[in-house]
């Protein structure tokens, strides 16, 4: 019997008991079909004449890449369409995009990071793209701001897609998380892990040891227990991975344990990682995966946002390491 695909898991999911009506599951398949032709415009590189710069910078005053620039538009021009979202926003854009007025408009809305990672693209390091999806508040015709100013907990799906060796789909629907793998052959996305659960317990963790100098108490603490391996309090070695993409180093948790970590600091006092388009999304899929994520002293999903570019701290991965990062910040 063959694997199934990522249309008759959602439909599976939703005899299930899992709230995946037509409009939503139609929704997920359009973002997945994006992230197939992301997929294929990074694999081309210097080919098409897609790597560097794009000349441009986006709402955060950061340089963009010509891949962040057609990654947005490979996912506003395929889901402006479809009838399912009443707005969605990017990490790209300053204001939430409106569905032109010559299509129906949904319930949902629709928040991405198109291409996470992306300064690592031009060193063939593996990049992806991050999505939530949020109902739109009751009785609102016309989406702003405000409408996608929800805590991460009223998220009803959220995935990424991470483009390497192969390119791979993490999605949940609030019913676990599964894993999908792109078949290029047939061009769909099959069912590959069909639950998802990330070890409690872990002996690696990852983090950026440039900003060391800027941690604060409770990280520092954490990272020098690591390191004294066998000899200090924990007792056992600790391996240390960063890949600088964010979906790489997740993928990497869920697929054998370990925490990641971008605290917020002494030189970034809000954190460095968008709660919208990155830390609700991640931490929504590890959850459902068995993990925890924390802003340090938060659960992220609990977090209310106050502005569509907020930053914040994060920390997650494997439960128990979390909770003791998370305690560490309490004393």
């Amino acid at each position: 019997m063959g694997r199934i695909s990522l249309s008759q898991y959602l439909i599976e999911q939703e005899r299930a008991g899992a709230q995946v009506p037509p409009e939503l599951g139609l929704l997920i398949e359009v973002v997945g079909r994006a992230c197939k032709a992301i997929s294929a415009a990074v694999s081309k590189g210097d080919l098409e004449g897609v790597l560097g710069g794009a000349g441009t910078q986006n709402v955060q005053g950061e340089t963009q890449k010509k891949l962040d620039v057609i990654s947005n538009e490979i996912l506003i021009q395929a889901n402006e369409w479809g009838g399912y979202l009443s707005a969605m926003v990017s990490e790209e854009m300053e204001k939430p995009y409106q569905i032109p007025n010559r299509y129906p408009k949904g319930h949902y809305l629709l928040l991405f990071d198109p291409l996470d990672g992306s300064s690592n693209i031009d060193v063939n390091v593996s990049v992806g793209t991050i999505f939530s999806v949020l109902r739109c508040p009751e009785g609102v015709g016309d989406p702003d701001e405000s409408s996608f100013l929800q805590p991460g907990a009223q998220q009803v799906a959220a995935g990424f897609a991470v483009y390497g060796p192969s390119t791979l789909l993490v999605l949940t629907v609030g019913r676990g998380a599964a894993g999908f793998t792109l078949d290029r052959e047939v061009g769909s996305f099959k069912l590959t892990r069909e639950r998802i659960v990330i070890p409690e317990e872990t002996s690696e963790f990852a983090i950026n040891m440039s900003n060391m100098r800027n941690w604060r108490a409770p990280i520092r603490r954490y990272i020098d227990e690591c390191l004294a391996g066998k000899s200090g309090v924990r007792e056992r070695d600790f391996n240390m991975r960063w890949v600088a993409s964010m979906v790489a180093d997740v993928y990497r948790i869920l697929s054998r344990g370990g925490v990641f970590m971008y605290p917020s600091d002494l030189k970034y006092k809000s954190g460095r990682l968008r709660l919208m388009y990155e830390a609700n999304p991640m931490a929504f899929i590890v959850e459902q995966a068995g993990g925890a994520a924390t802003d340090g002293a938060r659960r992220i999903m609990d977090i209310q946002p106050e502005a569509l570019h907020q930053r914040v701290g994060v920390v997650l991965g494997s439960k128990h390491e979390v909770e003791r990062i998370a305690r560490y910040h309490a004393g």
